[in-house]
C-alpha cells in the first residue's frame, strides 16, 4: 500500500479523531480509505446517471400530452 502523509484542517482532524475515538474505525487512515471508497462509488453512480440524462436529452422531446406520457408509462410497465 501506497504511504502518504496529508495535512488536515482543524475541524476534519478533530473529527477524524472523534470516529477513531468511537471505535468506528482504527485508524484514521482506514477511515480515509473508507472515505475515499464511498466517493468512488459514488462518482460511479453519478456518471450512470448522467449518462442515462444524456442518452434521454439526444433522444429528443415528445409533443405527447401529460396523459399520453403517463399511460405510455403504463403499458410499457405491463408488458
Amino acid at each position: 500500500m501506497a504511504r502518504q502523509s496529508i495535512s488536515f484542517t482543524k475541524p476534519n482532524d478533530e473529527w477524524l479523531k472523534t470516529q477513531v475515538d468511537k471505535k468506528e474505525y482504527s485508524s484514521k487512515s482506514e477511515l480515509v480509505n473508507d472515505l475515499i471508497r464511498q466517493a468512488r462509488k459514488q462518482q460511479v453512480e453519478i456518471n450512470w446517471i448522467r449518462a442515462k440524462l444524456e442518452k434521454a436529452e439526444n433522444s429528443g422531446f415528445t409533443s405527447d400530452s401529460k396523459n399520453g406520457i403517463l399511460a405510455q408509462s403504463k403499458s410499457l410497465l405491463n408488458d
